[in-house]
């Protein structure tokens, strides 16, 4: 990321957590108060991301985006269907496991 991202970036994440709605002018005032330069289209780019895309759910999504990519590869055309699927990595399932109790080890901690 380029320093002018960073500064977007961040003053978006203020702007947020201040409850102030994310608009460009408002992004380019903060970056331009950091004495930070940046290019004209960045601050409007962040603020259209914004009205999109709730920042709330971004933060805490953070990194939950990765399963999400072998669906997407395997579902975006028939003529590959089959050969996506079939490159797709298996999903582990996750068990959960009982947890064991003192009755069955034979003895307990203040015996």
């Amino acid at each position: 990321m380029s320093l002018s991202q960073f500064a977007c970036t961040y003053a978006a994440l203020i702007l947020h957590d201040e409850d102030i709605s994310i608009t460009s002018d408002k992004i380019a005032t903060l970056v331009k108060a950091a004495n930070v330069t940046v290019e004209s289209y960045w601050p409007s780019l962040f603020a259209k991301l914004a009205e999109k895309r709730n920042v709330g759910d971004l933060i805490m999504n953070i990194g939950a985006g990765g399963g999400a990519a072998p669906v997407a590869v395997a579902s975006s055309g028939p003529a590959a269907g089959g050969a996506a699927a079939a490159a797709a990595p298996a999903v582990e399932e996750k068990k959960e496991e009982a947890p064991e109790s003192d009755d069955d080890m034979g003895f307990s901690l203040f015996d």
